[in-house]
């Protein structure tokens, strides 16, 4: 098979390339990114025929769509993993890029005549959930409105939606993942949700009590998970939702007992997110106060479906999970991608 994916070079997508090159069913895979590695590709770089392409340039409609059209010419399946986080302080950036983008990615395989479309959508898109009870891939999407990740995340649902009414013979399938961490995601962590203020380094150590917001509750997968189940997707050219989490919720004294020696600080949901929201607006953090509401109320997500139909299970609990992760940032750890660079560099 020859698969496109688009976003390659990032978290999922660098976790992928691992996944393919040790397939042997994959036996091409073309790489599309607005930041491409270059120069002497260390693996699974090496693995992709890479393609330049910012899937949310503006006012660039026509060329955009006529490169991913030439980039996807051949391919069995196209997985579409590229999304903006930042600046999140250009919200229309933000959504030209990933709900813009993904229907320049749509129109592309709809012109190459690519019979597959695998998107990444996420725990993000779901509608609040009033309690803790695992929801299956039925529950509503149409996010959070506070939250732009989620709000664009259900924009991309509409997108995909209407294709499949549209185009009844493209297989559309979308992975729904928990919280995506790696320790080579380390730094691009710290880049995106911590920002250069952030004490890294303190994580290497056992911290004096751990802030938590009450009711916080977290789902993860490790990326390497998340690609195996994006190549069943792929390989048994399957339909519709999955969501995708490792075995485990983490509630604040699980990480509390993790990070502080059990030492928990419950926070008022109120008072945390206006201390994000102040150090925002003073460009102190690069996260808005949109992601506080985004944790508080996701659904607790059911993977029945994944384990059913894709003979899917994950290898590493939400609890190793997350403190690879941890591991990642305290040492500032990347790989050979721009998205992924390390530290320092």
């Amino acid at each position: 098979m020859r698969v496109a994916v688009v976003g390659a070079s990032g978290n999922a997508g660098t976790a992928l390339l691992r996944r393919f090159g040790a397939d042997e069913t994959i036996t091409s895979v073309a790489g599309i990114a607005r930041r491409v590695p270059d120069g002497r590709l260390p693996a699974p770089y090496d693995v992709a025929e890479w393609v330049q392409c910012d899937i949310g340039r503006p006012g660039e409609d026509a060329p955009v769509v006529d490169r991913l059209t030439e980039a996807f010419a051949g391919a069995d399946a196209v997985v579409h993993l590229a999304w903006l986080i930042q600046p999140s302080h250009m919200r229309s950036a933000l959504r030209l890029t990933n709900v813009e983008g993904t229907r320049r990615v749509i129109e592309a395989v709809r012109r190459a005549g690519v019979p597959q479309l695998v998107v990444a959508s996420s725990v993000g898109a779901y509608s609040p959930a009033p309690d803790d009870v695992p929801r299956r891939e039925q529950w509503p999407t149409e996010g959070i409105r506070s939250s732009e990740y989620s709000v664009d995340k259900a924009a991309v649902e509409r997108l995909l939606d209407e294709a499949e009414m549209l185009q009844p013979d493209l297989a559309i399938a979308r992975l729904r993942p928990a919280l995506i961490f790696q320790k080579h995601a380390g730094a691009e962590i710290q880049r995106y949700f911590l920002g250069r203020l952030f004490p890294a380094r303190m994580l290497a150590e056992e911290l004096p009590s751990l802030p938590w917001p009450t009711g916080l509750r977290l789902q993860a997968v490790h990326a390497d998970d998340v690609a195996a189940a994006y190549r069943e997707v792929v390989v048994r050219r399957q339909r519709g939702a999955f969501n995708i989490a490792a075995d485990g919720v983490l509630h604040g004294q699980d990480v509390a007992d993790m990070l502080a020696g059990g030492r928990l600080l419950d926070v008022s949901p109120t008072v945390a997110r206006n201390a994000v929201a102040a150090a925002w607006h003073a460009r102190a953090v690069p996260v808005s106060p949109g992601w506080v509401d985004l944790a508080l109320q996701i659904p607790v997500l059911d993977t029945s479906r994944a384990r059913h139909d894709l003979g899917w299970a994950p290898t590493i609990p939400a609890a190793r999970a997350l403190r690879e992760i941890v591991d990642g940032i305290a040492a500032g750890d990347g790989g050979g991608s721009p998205p992924l660079r390390p530290r320092g560099r």
